[in-house]
């Protein structure tokens, strides 16, 4: 018998309040000094969000650090969350997702490797080893780090998914929220995600008015923009024959692999298609085993045989696929992922890139003024 919802809410709002009383608790006493913030000599970005999962943090880290890498020797580090290793590991070409975790691993070759990533659970000990190791570095992204406080950042962007606005939401368990709502004050910089493409004037006034923003942070929408067809497997694929979604028919079928937090946009874009698509979910961050394997092989075959059939994943799966000695040998030479890309919306936005830079520009004179 399905749990009475509303039983269930009030089962769960004391555990929230106490949850909400204690990283307010903690938040105070950095506010007071009590809990002390480590300064560091070069630019720390932190790049986070108040609600737990989806809101599209890994590729905007990776946005944040395109922009920035021309003009900066970047680093990015994270905590490699669901990795198999503990510690300071830096990334490298013998790497795999069970080292470093798999977001971590999509940011290293998505820049081919040419951005330093390392991950380590104390962002302080990690930003001090990654220095000592490359002095040259002289700007650090953390990802996922917004409740890190042990750092103090040089700028802290936060991001709030469009369809599920942390003004909307509730602290943990109750809802979604790390921590209060009110956290996001903190922020210098705050970013709409997943904005769909035809966002009206009127949805930008609600989060305009909902959020009540300090006059000192910065408000910007983004969306994102949905690469070709790349190969899962570029080995087991014919370059030549590639397929593009846009050459798909109704006679065609895609079975969609995702294990991300909101699957629905990946899947939306997917059926804006003619083909028809099959979605079959797994948890965020799933660690595909054997059985699921054979589970995706299973619905592949079931697919009708009309057409044209493949398999698309999402660019945060296909780092795992890639990497897992189980996947049907089969589907490799029918297996693409769809590679993603943060564009902000320069319409309604201030110019994101030109803000960083000048909040960045100026904490640097004031560290030489100091």
């Amino acid at each position: 018998m399905a749990a009475n919802p509303i039983v269930a809410n009030l089962a769960l709002r004391p555990i929230s309040w106490i949850y909400g009383a204690v990283t307010a608790t903690r938040n105070q006493l950095f506010k007071w000094g009590i809990l002390k913030q480590q300064t560091f000599d070069v630019p720390i970005i932190v790049v986070g969000n108040i609600a737990v999962g989806g809101t599209g943090k890994t590729p905007h880290t990776e946005f944040v650090v395109d922009i920035m890498r021309h003009k900066y020797n970047v680093a990015v580090i994270s905590r490699g969350y669901k990795r198999a290793t503990s510690g300071f590991v830096l990334a490298s070409r013998r790497s795999s997702p069970v080292d470093i975790g798999d977001e971590p691993y999509q940011i290293y070759h998505k820049f081919d490797g040419k951005v330093p990533v390392a991950v380590c659970e104390s962002r302080t000990q990690g930003i001090q080893k990654l220095l000592s190791l490359n002095p040259r570095i002289n700007l650090i992204v953390l990802d996922d780090a917004y409740q890190h406080r042990y750092v103090k950042p040089t700028v802290s962007i936060v991001l709030t998914e469009f369809n599920r606005p942390a003004f909307y939401d509730k602290l943990l368990p109750l809802g979604r929220l790390r921590e209060p709502f009110s956290s996001i004050y903190r922020a210098d910089m705050v970013v709409v995600t997943k904005c769909p493409p035809d966002i009206r004037p009127l949805e930008y006034r609600l989060f305009k008015d909902k959020l009540k923003l300090i006059a000192y942070q910065k408000l910007y929408f983004s969306s994102y923009i949905y690469g070709e067809l790349s190969p899962v497997f570029p080995d087991d694929v014919d370059l030549n024959d590639m397929p593009r979604m846009a050459w798909l028919n109704e006679n065609d079928s895609v079975l969609a692999v995702a294990g991300i937090a909101h699957p629905r946009p990946f899947a939306k874009w997917l059926r804006r298609h003619k083909a028809k698509v099959r979605l079959k979910s797994f948890p965020d961050h799933h660690n595909f085993q054997k059985r699921d394997l054979e589970t995706i092989s299973a619905l592949y075959t079931q697919l009708p045989d009309t057409g044209r059939k493949i398999v698309v994943t999402t660019e945060k799966d296909a780092v795992r696929l890639a990497n897992n000695p189980y996947y049907p040998p089969e589907l490799k030479s029918v297996t693409f992922y769809i590679p993603i890309k943060v564009k902000m919306d320069e319409g309604r936005s201030q110019s994101f890139s030109t803000d960083l830079e000048r909040l960045i520009a100026r904490a640097n004179t004031a560290n030489r003024l100091s």
